[in-house]
């Protein structure tokens, strides 16, 4: 028999094909309600993420800061001839240790030598006039008393006596140039210190007070570091002692520590000798300078260094690890912390300065504070975590558990 091409139910009045395929509609969602994966229920709570905390607490910090600086002779002495003449000797190893008054060159003398024995005979001749005249004075003087000379004799042979006197007087000081300058053909150290190039050699011609020194000597113990700070960190650090943020250092004594140009630690400490008192137009800094002893004379003239000096103290301090402390999309420091009921808040802070591995906050944070260092990559602020203690800490709760036990 043949099927008619198209069926209808008389009843419902819908055709077969589309009654197929409500039918197979029908018995997919009743397998799906079923037999089917299910969901989890409407409402239900999500496991709270675990978290590690430190407990942020206050304590007394040393604040210190870093500057360049160049070390400086503690004194220079740049050594010149006093009288001209030849070099017959140089008397000092370049780059030695030299004393104070040590002789490092020697003019030849002789030319100074005749011009003293002159001038001690000058003397000699003026004070053997001297006498004649004093002694034909003192007569002269006894015989007007009697009326036996004139008043003009005896005024014209007391002159003469003070013209003796003069020249005697004159002769000596002849004679006193002549030893000095006898003395400055020998050519002395002013100062101990290590001694420079030489400029000159034996048989040189040198010339009185000339321009070009012949060494120089440089004391290096003790020796300057000469160090830069910008005035705006020097403002702010009397504002911060002004307003009681710092501790002053006991008795103004600032301690200082040397970085060599190595990264190596310089053994000794040095003091805070000077600050200038003005600015610098070109870089805008105050120069600070150290004083350090330096008996082996590690320290040379022209180092780069760089200086770590002691600025104050805060009292109660909060450290934070670097870890612990994220930005925003304006830069902002921003710290996760644990709040009521557990839920994590958004702490924006203010960091003064890296101290090691941890900033300094000055606002945003109070002793007590939970602040999460662990599992940050897993949360947002609102969320409810688990508290666990984080790291060190952690370690140091166990250990004090540990020996309470016992």
């Amino acid at each position: 028999m043949k099927l008619p091409s198209r069926l209808t139910f008389p009843i419902l009045g819908i055709p077969f094909p589309i009654l197929g395929v409500a039918l197979a509609s029908a018995l997919t969602l009743a397998a799906c309600s079923d037999g089917g994966p299910k969901g989890p229920a409407s409402g239900a709570a999500t496991a709270a993420n675990p978290v590690g905390v430190i407990v942020a607490r206050t304590e007394p910090v040393k604040l210190t800061t870093e500057l360049p600086g160049r070390t400086v002779a503690y004194r220079v002495a740049e050594v010149r001839p006093q009288v001209s003449g030849i070099i017959q000797q140089r008397l000092f190893t370049e780059g030695s240790e030299v004393k104070e008054g040590q002789t490092l060159y020697q003019i030849d003398p002789a030319t100074y030598r005749a011009a003293f024995a002159s001038a001690k005979a000058g003397l000699s001749r003026a004070e053997a006039n001297h006498y004649a005249v004093r002694l034909k004075a003192e007569r002269y003087a006894e015989l007007g008393k009697k009326g036996m000379i004139s008043k003009q004799a005896d005024d014209d042979t007391t002159a003469a006596f003070k013209q003796a006197e003069a020249d005697v007087a004159s002769a000596r000081a002849a004679l006193e140039k002549a030893r000095i300058d006898l003395a400055y053909t020998r050519v002395p150290s002013p100062i101990a210190g290590r001694s420079g190039r030489s400029t000159v050699t034996a048989g040189a011609l040198v010339t009185a007070n000339q321009p070009a020194a012949l060494t120089t000597v440089q004391q290096l113990d003790p020796i300057y570091v000469d160090l830069t700070q910008s005035s705006v960190d020097l403002l702010r650090l009397k504002r911060d002692l002004a307003e009681g943020k710092l501790q002053d250092l006991a008795e103004h004594v600032v301690p200082v520590r040397l970085l060599l140009e190595d990264g190596s630690e310089y053994a000794a400490s040095g003091k805070l000798a000077f600050s200038g008192v003005s600015v610098d137009t070109d870089t805008g800094s105050v120069t600070l300078r150290a004083v350090f002893p330096n008996p082996q004379a590690d320290l040379l003239p022209g180092m780069y260094v760089r200086a770590r000096l002691a600025q104050g103290e805060i009292e109660k301090a909060i450290l934070v690890p670097h870890a612990a402390v994220t930005h925003d999309r304006r830069g902002n420091a921003v710290v996760m912390v644990v709040g009521a009921e557990d839920k994590v808040e958004a702490r924006p802070v203010t960091t003064t300065r890296s101290i090691g591995d941890k900033w300094l906050v000055s606002e945003g944070l109070a002793a007590g504070d939970r602040i999460i260092v662990d599992g940050l990559q897993k949360i947002r602020p609102g969320a409810t975590v688990t508290v666990q203690v984080a790291g060190a800490e952690a370690t140091a709760s166990a250990a004090v558990s540990a020996a309470a036990t016992k």
